[in-house]
């Protein structure tokens, strides 16, 4: 008779290696609980050269930040961080079935989803070599090294305005561009007017820069604007293949997943921090919200060690 092969089943997988990822596994790495971080290396800042406003590491590039956190992970033995892609979850008999690319499966008590968000950019010539160096998404984290500059600002519909008046608060040398007809009301471009910023509607063709520096930007009706950098209010869809809504995990209508308190969706022990449930989330609001998940499934794991011994 062939003996029965035991499973070892871990505390939690945390599916995305980020600040919020890392977070988590250090908290329930010192809570002695055995974690398995799984991350493919494409993080949504990968282009960035430099990270703003997490306190002690402003200015941080994002590998070193990683680098950093791996290090200081290594001396918990019960973490693991793999270099790999989740395909597949499956919730069966109370635990959580993950299977990844590389054909390994592993059986956890609790699953955090701190998968992130990526950018979605229009296919324009040159676009790519701008991003992340002179174009980027966030003032926050890159708006005082473009204080006061002659600043590009793209986007389109309900949310450029808010985005102006956001990156005003930087610099007031604004030329907004639509790529295209203006999806902005009357009263929206009258305001734009009294605020001497210039709405281009013409559709881009070409970003020209050298080794990243942005310099014009080049309109389908000729003209050449020249611009030393720029925001743009980007679309973004999550990273994690929809793993979540197809175990249930229901999306709100700007794509992120819906959550209660701590990132904890409807599926008991699956949790979701970051990016995937508020879009943007910044490096030390996702470390914020690692920390706290990690606190709360190290809670909920103690309370049931506790209630076993009373059976």
């Amino acid at each position: 008779m062939k003996k029965k092969r035991e499973i070892n089943i871990l505390d939690v997988v945390i599916a995305g290696g980020g600040p919020a990822g890392l977070s988590a596994a250090l908290v329930l790495g010192r809570s002695l609980k055995n974690v398995t971080v799984i991350d493919d290396g494409r993080p949504r800042n990968y282009v960035t050269a430099a990270s703003h406003g997490f306190l002690t590491r402003d200015g941080i590039k994002p590998s070193e930040l990683r680098k950093i956190a791996h290090e200081q992970l290594t001396k918990y033995q019960n973490v693991k961080i793999t270099e790999d892609f989740i395909e597949k979850v499956e919730k069966k008999n109370n635990v959580f079935i993950t299977t990844t690319k590389s054909g390994k499966t592993m059986v956890s008590k609790k699953i955090v989803f701190s998968t992130g968000m990526k950018d979605h950019l229009p296919a324009i010539d040159g676009l790519q070599e701008v991003y992340g160096k002179t174009v980027f998404h966030c003032p926050y984290c890159d708006g005082w090294e473009r204080r006061d500059e002659p600043l590009a600002v793209f986007g389109n519909g309900k949310g450029l305005l808010p985005f102006i008046k956001l990156i005003y608060n930087w610099s007031e040398d604004l030329i907004a561009f639509t790529n295209g007809t203006a999806d902005i009301t009357k009263e929206e471009k009258q305001e734009l007017i009294q605020h001497n910023i210039p709405l281009i509607e013409s559709p881009i063709i070409e970003f020209q820069s050298t080794k990243g520096n942005l310099e014009r930007i080049i309109l389908q009706n000729g003209d050449a604007v020249r611009r030393k950098g720029g925001f743009w209010v980007t679309t973004n869809e999550q990273q994690a293949s929809m793993i979540p809504a197809l175990l249930g995990v229901p999306l709100n209508e700007n794509g992120e997943y819906e959550t209660g308190d701590h990132g904890q969706t409807n599926i008991k022990g699956l949790s979701i921090v970051g990016d995937a449930k508020n879009s943007f989330t910044s490096l030390i609001g996702a470390a914020e919200q690692g920390y706290e998940i990690g606190v709360k499934i190290n809670g909920e794991l103690a309370e049931e060690k506790w209630a076993d011994k009373l059976l």
